[in-house]
């Protein structure tokens, strides 16, 4: 994306470095998650890192946002604002304070997996010194450097046993270079990216599990990363590539089902890296503590907002409990993460510590398959299996009884590419469709089919962008037919349905259909803001109109516990008086977010 690199590390610079981010990571997400070793071969940290980093940038655009509300039309804001010309807080836009620390409270509450709740923090220690002169419209060389002096010490500080040859010790290395550095932003930056990098080569021959595997640290790749979107920021040119060191090494799960932390991993013949005899792992990132640990079999992550003391108790319980304890913030909200064999016991260590919420728990599967191997024999993987992302239990319902595996999304918590792929091994099939129904999970998605393919699995991604979508596409699924035509068939009746969803905005917000205000009823089409109006039936009524402006055969309508009653059978007279020859299927979907969902093909 070109764009008019910056003098100084403002607002402005914060917002770009984000987008710049996001992108990077985006297109590196997969080579990231190929070469996931190490502390849990889960094939998820490029995908964990770009969704934090989404995160970050979406709280940093909010902020922008709320500032071009306040002075005036689009245009007008500090997105127009030149590197020579006024800064951003100088044109009415965010001060550095703002922009920063938007960025490091929205990278702690979208951190995922052990590498994003460190990139979370990172972000945070840069965010303490930057705010510092709340005054301060930005900052320079000199400021950077302390940014990322801070940064580097205080993510160690967040993890409970921080051993080098991982992301921790390329952020050290960034810092060391980014002080020895003289000059502007842009020449701090550049050192810092290249010190990184020098270290991100290092790592193999730090840690061993790395080096048997012959890759980098992930976690250090996806912060080298970061790093050259710092550069590009005030450079206005991409550096060199991220990673320094070829990988030959793809990750593969232990071939029960579950990523085994316990074996190295020694380079193959071929583009995969197989599981070696079982050895000492070294204490990670946060890693287990010794050799002799059993791996545990749940990664436990939530939000918590709890004063420090208690933090610091929770931080020895956690301790004790299990391994690749992090945990991140401060200022009372915390985002908790660490790996257990009794995932309750991590939840009640929360619960007596303060309030955690956003609670999530995944798998990683080896012990289920473990325990199944001592009870019976394998059973034979079925043919085929359809595994769909669905935003509520009455959708979960339906889709089950479709004869999918369904992964349940609650509002605001989407599910990371670990479950995804736990979803795709409890389907047991030789072939699977997978169907994520939401435009945001597409790298979620796509790094979890990337990972049951080393596994084996034959999958095909469909790009759903809304679950009235999955089920057209289940609709047509015939599991005898030949893989490629079924995955086509249902591709094209999942493209030939038209979405849409009726919500409640939730803060004011400029819109393709105007300015909307906090409680507003909002209707989208297609992912695009249509209709703001105050009645939930009114603006469904409009949202439909249009949608079948351009022709349909039939109306699937999916309504939400929280809608009215009536408005379905509002619908379904209007269709039934307007619309002749449509067809209307109603269903119930339970907590999903939306008031309504609205297909129409």
């Amino acid at each position: 994306m070109a764009h008019v690199p910056q003098r100084f590390f403002d607002a402005l610079a914060v917002r770009t470095w984000c987008g710049l981010s996001l992108s990077a990571l985006g297109r590196a997400r997969e080579e990231i998650d190929a070469i996931n070793v190490y502390p849990v071969a889960d094939g998820d940290t490029g995908t964990n890192l770009y969704l934090t980093v989404e995160s970050a940038a979406a709280a940093v655009e909010a902020v922008f946002a709320g500032h071009e509300l306040d002075a005036g039309p689009p245009g007008a804001g500090p997105s127009a604002a030149r590197a020579d010309g006024p800064s951003p807080v100088e044109a009415g836009g965010p001060s550095l304070a703002e922009a920063v620390g938007a960025m490091a409270h929205g990278a702690l509450i979208g951190a995922r997996g052990n590498s994003g709740t460190i990139l979370a923090q990172l972000l945070r220690g840069m965010a303490q010194v930057l705010t510092e002169r709340s005054d301060s419209a930005h900052t320079d060389g000199a400021g950077l450097r302390l940014a990322l002096r801070n940064a580097a010490e205080s993510a160690r500080q967040a993890v409970a046993h921080p051993v080098e040859g991982t992301v921790l010790t390329v952020a050290s290395a960034a810092a060391d270079a980014g002080e020895a550095a003289e000059g502007d932003c842009a020449e701090v930056a550049r050192a810092a990216y290249e010190g990184a990098r020098t270290a991100l080569a290092a790592t193999p021959g730090q840690l061993s599990v790395l080096e048997r595997a012959g890759v980098v640290d992930a976690g250090g790749h996806g912060l080298v990363t970061v790093l050259g979107a710092l550069v590009e920021t005030f450079t206005g040119r991409t550096p060199g590539p991220s990673a320094p060191v070829t990988v030959h090494a793809r990750v593969e799960p232990h071939p029960e089902g579950g990523p085994d932390v316990g074996a190295g991993l020694t380079p193959g013949d071929g583009p995969h890296a197989h599981p070696a005899p079982a050895g000492a792992v070294p204490a990670g990132e946060c890693g287990p503590a010794n050799g002799d640990h059993d791996d545990p079999a749940f990664e436990v992550i939530y939000l918590l907002e709890a004063d420090d003391a208690a933090v610091a108790r929770l931080r020895q319980r956690l301790d004790a409990l299990g391994d690749s304890l992090v945990v991140v913030g401060g200022d009372g909200l915390w985002n908790v993460h660490v790996h257990v064999d009794d995932a309750g016991a991590a939840v009640e260590a929360g619960v007596e510590a303060g309030r955690p919420y956003r609670i999530r728990i995944t798998h990683f599967g080896h012990a289920d398959a473990r325990a199944a191997a001592a009870e019976r024999a394998p059973r034979e993987p079925r043919r085929r299996a359809v595994v769909a992302v669905v935003p509520g239990e009455g959708l979960a319902g339906l889709y089950a009884e479709a004869g999918a595996t369904a992964v349940l999304a609650r509002p605001g918590e989407p599910p990371a590419s670990g479950e995804l792929v736990q979803a795709v091994r409890r389907a047991h099939a030789r072939e699977v469709v997978l169907l994520p129904n939401d435009a945001e999970l597409r790298h979620t998605a796509a790094a979890a089919a990337e990972q049951a393919r080393t596994e084996g699995v034959r999958v095909a991604l469909i790009p759903t962008r809304s679950a009235v979508q999955g089920i057209a596409a289940l609709a047509v699924h015939e599991p005898g037919r030949r893989f490629d035509e079924d995955v086509v068939a249902m591709t094209s009746a999942a493209g030939a349905t038209r979405y849409a969803e009726v919500v409640v905005a939730e803060h004011q917000s400029w819109t393709t259909a105007g300015i909307c205000q906090a409680g507003d009823v909002l209707g989208l089409i297609d992912g695009d803001v249509a209709v703001i109006g105050a009645d939930v039936t009114e603006v469904a009524a409009t949202v439909l109109d249009r949608m079948l402006s351009a022709g349909g055969e039939l109306v699937t309508l999916v309504l939400g516990d929280e809608a009215p009653g009536t408005v379905t059978e509002h619908l379904e007279a209007r269709v039934r008086e307007a619309y002749l020859a449509v067809d209307t299927v109603v269903h119930r979907g339970g907590r999903q977010g939306a008031l309504l969902l609205v297909g129409v093909e």
